[in-house]
C-alpha cells in the first residue's frame, strides 16, 4: 500500500471533502553515475565559489535572484514560504470546467487522491458528480513550500489530480512556424488519409506499450557487464515518398 505524501480537504461551496495525496509517478528511466575512466570511481560535485576558490559547507549557501550580472537578492527559506502566504491543507475549488476543454498541454505531473478518514461518502459523491458531468475541478492548493494550480478529475475508481502550468508558461502553437505545403492536399487523397486512419483505431490501451529504448540499454548494460564489446549498427536509410498518392494507397494496401 503507497503512503500518503500529501492530507488536506478539497473544499467547494459549503462542501469539503478529506483527501489523502499519493504519487502517481514511478520514474523507470535508467540512470547512469558519473565515475573516473582510469579507474572507476565515483565523481563527485562540490559546491565552490567563484570568488574565493575554495569549497563552501552546505550551511553557507543561501539562495539568491540575478538582478544585474554578478549581483544577486538573497532570500532565506523563511522568506519565500512568507511569499506564497499563509499555507493551508485545503484544495480551493474555484471553478468546475468540461474536462476536454483541457489541453494536455497544461498538465504537469499527475497524483492520486485517496478519501481521508471519515470521507469516503464525500469522496465517492464528487467522483460520481464529476464523472457524470464530464467535468473537471479547477484549484489552487500548496504543496511543498509552494501554491500550485490543480485540475481535478475522475480516473477510473479514484480521484486524480494534477499540478497545472499557467498559461504564461504555455508557448502557444500558432508561434510555430509551420511552411506552406506548395499545394493544397487533393480531395482523394485527404478521403484516402481517412480510411488509413480509420484501418488503424484500436482502443488505447496503454499496457501495449513499452518502453523499448530503456529495456534495450538494460540489455547492452548486461552485455558489457558480461565483457561484451558493443559495435554501433548502421543507420537504415530512410527514403521519403515523392508520391503522396501512391504511398496512401502502398499503405491502405499493407493495412488491409
Amino acid at each position: 500500500m503507497p503512503r500518503s505524501i500529501w492530507n488536506g480537504t478539497i473544499s467547494f461551496g459549503l462542501v469539503t471533502v478529506p483527501v489523502k495525496l499519493y504519487t502517481a509517478i514511478e520514474s523507470k528511466t535508467v540512470r547512469f553515475r558519473e565515475v573516473h575512466l582510469s579507474d572507476g570511481a565515483r565523481i563527485e560535485h562540490r559546491r565552490v565559489c567563484s570568488r574565493e576558490l575554495r569549497e563552501v559547507p552546505y550551511e553557507e549557501v543561501v539562495k539568491g535572484f540575478a538582478v544585474a550580472p554578478g549581483e544577486y537578492v538573497v532570500v532565506d527559506r523563511e522568506e519565500i514560504a512568507a511569499a506564497a502566504g499563509p499555507r493551508s491543507h485545503v484544495v480551493d475549488v474555484e471553478a468546475f470546467v468540461d474536462s476536454a476543454a483541457i489541453d494536455p498541454v497544461f498538465y504537469e505531473r499527475a497524483y492520486y487522491l485517496g478519501a481521508g478518514r471519515g470521507g469516503e461518502d464525500a469522496y465517492r459523491l464528487l467522483l460520481e458528480a464529476l464523472r457524470r458531468a464530464g467535468r473537471a475541478a479547477i484549484g489552487r492548493f500548496h504543496f511543498h513550500d509552494r501554491e500550485y494550480l490543480a485540475a481535478i478529475r475522475p480516473q477510473g475508481r479514484v480521484l486524480a489530480l494534477h499540478t497545472m502550468r499557467f498559461a504564461d508558461e504555455v508557448v502557444p502553437g500558432d508561434e510555430i512556424e509551420v511552411a506552406e505545403p506548395a499545394r493544397q492536399p487533393a480531395a482523394r487523397e485527404i478521403e484516402m488519409a481517412e480510411r488509413l486512419v480509420a484501418s488503424l483505431h484500436q482502443d488505447f490501451d496503454a499496457r501495449a506499450y513499452r518502453d523499448e529504448y530503456r529495456e534495450a540499454v538494460l540489455r547492452l548494460i548486461e552485455r558489457k557487464a558480461a565483457g561484451e564489446t558493443i559495435v554501433a549498427p548502421e543507420p537504415e536509410p530512410r527514403h521519403e515518398p515523392e508520391d503522396l498518392a501512391g504511398a496512401l494507397e502502398a499503405s491502405l494496401a499493407g493495412s488491409r
